[in-house]
């Protein structure tokens, strides 16, 4: 079996849980009872991410994002990708799929890099979450200071990873 470790990982943690049911122990139940949330979440959000995912997978060519986003794209791209990140719905669960999307239509290392990274801090509904409870001073502050840090990081990341030849593993 190719993942008999994920399976074998997987079934001790459902015993796991079960047991906690049976014994009461509450914080394996907590874990249970979070894992279920979590999972639904998760379902709720995903197909119609995939569906959007595969509606930009036949609708946009390959040449469009090549040319805003690719090895000839211009500094714009980084600002398409912050448009893009800051209406990404379901955080980081869809913004993977979303980056594989775009490493498999001809985006640049440093691009994909940008777009997860903008994905974490600046998403729209995190920014109003955020400015309600903590304040427009700190959420100012806040973008101002981890937009040129993700902007950075990515860059120089990017770079690295294409001068070493890396390449995302085909997921087909």
């Amino acid at each position: 079996m190719k993942n008999k470790g994920s399976i074998l990982f997987t079934a001790a943690f459902l015993i796991f849980i079960i047991l906690s049911a049976v014994c009461g122990y509450s914080h394996g139940t907590d874990i249970g009872k979070n894992f279920i949330s979590f999972t639904l979440s998760m379902l709720m959000i995903l197909p119609g991410a995939f569906i959007i995912i595969g509606l930009f997978q036949v609708w946009v060519s390959r040449d469009k994002v090549e040319k805003h986003l690719g090895k000839g794209g211009s500094p714009a791209g980084y600002l398409w990708m912050i448009l893009l990140a800051g209406t990404t719905v379901g955080g980081l669960y869809v913004a993977f799929p979303v980056a594989a999307a775009l490493y498999g239509k001809g985006a640049r290392t440093q691009i994909i890099l940008s777009y997860i990274g903008f994905a974490a801090v600046c998403r729209i509904p995190m920014i109003i979450f955020e400015a309600t409870f903590m304040g427009m001073k700190f959420t100012i502050i806040r973008l101002l200071v981890s937009l040129p840090l993700v902007l950075i990081s990515s860059a120089l990341l990017g770079r690295y990873l294409e001068k070493t030849g890396w390449t995302m593993r085909d997921s087909t």
